[in-house]
């Protein structure tokens, strides 16, 4: 049961420390608490736990136009975010976790800046029939987070430059284009602002869970412990990790998300295997390569494979791709 709010809202705009500043917190969230966390990234690509920067991201010109690549704990897709984006953390012990509760803190706070929200699919937020919203979701053994996005005054020109999403999930979405299926709020409202929205959140946090909101103070302590991650953040092992020499691979895009995968086999047994996804379950992925590897490169020995996840749905869409592969 909530029974104290706390918020915590940052100036940093660099994506390692802040996503290291996240998992902090989650750290530090005491049973009975939620934690809101608001904060800001400049000029950054955030990719979720399982996805691969090369496909998702123009990393390069990212680099070159001094942009930053980030990976979160959470599983999803991509995103871009600039100073017109204002993103949000819900933080709590996982008995705790409502998310049609924490939903409503987002819905409220539109609705005092004068704009109707609507929950959409998987996992997107939507005004006037168009996104401005993506969230995510990460729990361990004890806290559960939920995360996402409020596009403000974002650059949509930055937004399509540097994001590349696979053709599978453009054409699966029947979309042309990432910056057709996004609204800024502020063009909605013009007198909007990163400020204002800000202070609609923490108003709306307090609203929905009736009662008022600490504001929380992190010690050199906090920051110290901060740092540590932060760094293993920014690392080229963490963004990109090793490539895999695949010597098989196939794509497709389901009901729960997209997915890559691919087979380093030799001698017909699976010596590696690497999946690359935008799924909500960020666990399913280490499950795959673990079940493939050490298996027989052919369909039914694969199916077999994975006919032991948890996930069934899962499963069976991963057995009918296989099958379509001529191996």
């Amino acid at each position: 049961m909530i029974t104290k709010l706390r918020i915590y809202v940052t100036a940093e705009t660099d994506p390692h420390w802040n996503l290291a500043t996240e998992k902090h917190l989650m750290d530090i969230t005491q049973p009975g608490e939620c934690l809101l966390y608001l904060w800001q990234n400049k000029n950054t690509v955030v990719i979720g736990k399982n996805q691969n920067p090369w496909l998702e991201c123009r990393t390069s010109l990212l680099e070159e136009e001094g942009g930053k690549l980030a990976r979160r704990l959470s599983g999803g897709g991509a995103v871009f975010h600039d100073l017109g984006n204002l993103n949000f953390t819900f933080i709590m012990c996982k008995e705790d976790y409502d998310l049609d509760r924490q939903l409503s803190v987002i819905q409220t706070a539109c609705a005092i800046a004068g704009i109707q929200a609507e929950k959409s699919g998987r996992n997107d937020i939507l005004a006037d029939g168009r996104k401005f919203s993506g969230n995510a979701f990460y729990q361990n053994r004890t806290h559960a987070y939920h995360h996402g996005t409020l596009m403000v005054d974002v650059n949509k020109d930055k937004l399509g430059r540097y994001l590349s999403p696979p053709k599978a999930k453009l054409e699966a979405k029947g979309v042309t284009s990432v910056r057709s299926r996004v609204v800024n709020l502020k063009e909605l409202n013009t007198e909007l602002s990163i400020e204002k929205m800000k202070a609609y959140m923490a108003e709306a946090f307090s609203k929905v869970y009736g009662m008022a909101a600490e504001p929380l103070t992190l010690t050199d302590t906090d920051f110290n412990a901060i740092e540590k991650v932060a760094e293993e953040y920014a690392s080229w092992e963490y963004l990109y990790g090793t490539p895999l020499p695949f010597t098989f691979s196939c794509e497709a895009r389901f009901d729960w998300g997209y997915i890559h995968l691919q087979l380093e086999a030799k001698d017909g047994i699976i010596r590696g295997a690497k999946v690359y996804t935008d799924a909500m379950d960020w666990t399913f992925p280490q499950a795959v390569e673990n079940a493939l590897i050490g298996c027989r490169f052919e369909t039914y020995a694969m199916q077999k494979a994975l006919h032991n996840l948890h996930d069934k749905s899962i499963v069976e869409d991963l057995c009918h791709l296989l099958a379509e592969q001529v191996l």
